[in-house]
């Protein structure tokens, strides 16, 4: 999967509507497969833009990938050290629950835990 892809993806990030986001998010979740696209993904932007999107979704749906693509980008210590660093541990705590899909709730605590295994502190 080339840059070009990788860019073509966050730009979906950067547009209004939801459906082209969660698109993005999608295709940036499979893209982050080891470390060196991860961090190719922070690199570009990919990071700021879903943090970006969780804090600004409206809808399950969008929170549920926005989260599920920021996990997959978490693997990464060196990328978490980035996410830690742009807030990420507040927007995510910020994150409404869904009282309709599980997994954003599942998503949120695996990225909470993993902040917490990488020793930051989530309390705050």
């Amino acid at each position: 999967m080339g840059d070009n892809l990788m860019q073509q993806s966050v730009s979906l990030l950067q547009v209004k509507d939801p459906l082209f986001k969660r698109m993005g998010a999608s295709r940036l979740a499979r893209f982050a497969i080891d470390d060196e696209r991860r961090m190719k993904i922070v690199e570009i932007g990919g990071a700021q833009h879903l943090l970006n999107m969780l804090e600004s979704a409206r809808d399950d749906r969008t929170r549920k990938e926005a989260l599920k693509a920021l996990f997959a980008i978490s693997k990464s210590d060196a990328a978490a050290v980035v996410l830690h660093q742009a807030g990420a541990i507040s927007i995510i705590k910020s994150t409404l629950e869904s009282g309709e899909d599980a997994e954003v709730g599942n998503y949120k605590s695996n990225l909470l835990s993993r902040f917490q295994d990488l020793s930051y502190d989530i309390r705050s």
